[in-house]
């Protein structure tokens, strides 16, 4: 196969993945923060194995947040994903609750105090990615995973596919013929059912759902869509295997399609720029190309704890921009504030928008009324075309 045709392959895992049961129970902790004050500190791990469910991390906030209605918020995330098994139940597990005081020594590299403003949470890189091969600008193979598990998430919720259980997993792998995607060459899906349900009983329930995410003609083989390889699929979620918040970071933005700056998202505030520069990132990645500066556009941000304004800026169009790279990075700062607080005002992240990201990927998703998903606004495209010319 020449280097002009390749093939790419993305995952995804669902809401009941172990650990994104653990990104959710984080998340909807920082929302509760944030619901009762928008300017808390949150920094939560959720750890989750069979029946039990470890809290742990550094907070500053009100103190109506208390561990008790942090344990209160994880149950009821188990419980909207639908756990309830004997291994993992929302009523039953056993939750622990060690999350503390936010450290002194980070309070004060991070806080505003006089001329000084809001300075980054951490140092770290950060990375933004869009491209032209989906609607949402997004890569293709990470969409189609996201896609066939949201929509057997949606109809077990409804009772449509009652026979699914909350854990699943996809995999698509896609040809490309000179860097743009032609078809599917694989699909993998893994799901949890209901006890007494054949591979093949499984196999024609989840088939549909492919066939309704992939584009016309281009379903791959028979012989290269597996369905539950391992022929069953019962025990699920943390029973069957223990979770960890952060652990799904290409989940989470790619799919591998791009560079990962390290850092996880759930579980952090938006003054962490691990999360918030991880966002404008992609916002300004994805107006690029929407802008037709680009077809494809990589932007990466670095910052030092405790300081203001980002230490770099970065741009790759990786051969298919329209101007030059340097002219995007020079226009950047003069379309958006990039440090802390400006990345928070600009995209109105000090709200509790935060659980609903923890499944189906932060990025390539419909902005939301609330603020939620404020990222993936394309607001800046005239700016950029004005500013460019």
């Amino acid at each position: 196969m020449s280097l002009s045709e390749y093939l790419f392959t993305s995952e995804s895992v669902s809401e009941g993945h172990p650990d994104k049961v653990c990104d959710r129970i984080s998340d909807s902790i920082v929302d509760a923060f944030l619901a009762a004050d928008e300017d808390s500190r949150v920094a939560v791990e959720t750890l989750a194995t069979t029946n039990r469910v470890v809290l742990a991390g550094e907070v500053r906030g009100p103190e109506s947040v208390s561990k008790d209605v942090m344990i209160e918020k994880a149950r009821e995330a188990i419980r909207a994903i639908g756990y309830e098994q004997e291994g993992f139940h929302w009523k039953t597990a056993e939750v622990e609750c060690h999350v503390h005081e936010q450290s002194a020594d980070i309070a004060q590299g991070v806080d505003s105090a006089g001329e000084k403003d809001l300075g980054a949470g951490d140092q770290g890189i950060m990375f933004g990615y869009a491209c032209n091969e989906t609607d949402e600008l997004m890569p293709a193979p990470i969409q189609f995973s996201h896609r066939i598990l949201r929509k057997m998430a949606e109809d077990r919720h409804s009772g449509k596919s009652a026979e699914f259980g909350p854990d699943a997993k996809s995999q698509v792998t896609l040809r490309y013929v000179d860097g743009k995607p032609v078809g599917a060459t694989s699909v993998v899906v893994s799901t949890q059912h209901a006890d007494g349900l054949s591979q093949a009983d499984v196999r024609s329930l989840v088939l549909p759902y492919v066939e309704a995410v992939l584009p016309e003609g281009w379903m791959p083989s028979e012989d290269e869509i597996y369905i539950n390889p391992t022929g069953r699929f019962v025990i699920g979620g943390p029973d069957g295997d223990a979770g960890l918040t952060g652990r799904k970071i290409i989940v989470d933005t790619y799919g591998g399609a791009a560079p990962h700056g390290g850092g996880a998202f759930s579980g952090k505030d938006p003054t962490k720029v691990d999360r918030s520069a991880a966002y404008v990132a992609r916002y300004l990645a994805k107006n690029v190309v929407a802008a037709g500066l680009a077809s494809r556009c990589t932007v990466q941000l670095s910052y030092a704890i405790g300081v203001a304004k980002p230490l770099s800026i970065y741009v790759d169009t990786h051969q298919t921009g329209k101007v030059e790279a340097a002219a995007i990075e020079a226009a950047i700062p003069k379309v958006i504030d990039l440090t802390p607080r400006g990345i928070r005002t600009h995209l109105d992240l000090n709200k509790p928008i935060y659980q609903r990201t923890a499944a189906y990927g932060h990025f390539g998703r419909e902005p939301e009324a609330d603020g939620g998903f404020s990222w993936e606004k394309l607001d800046l495209v005239d700016d950029l075309r004005k500013i460019i010319g």
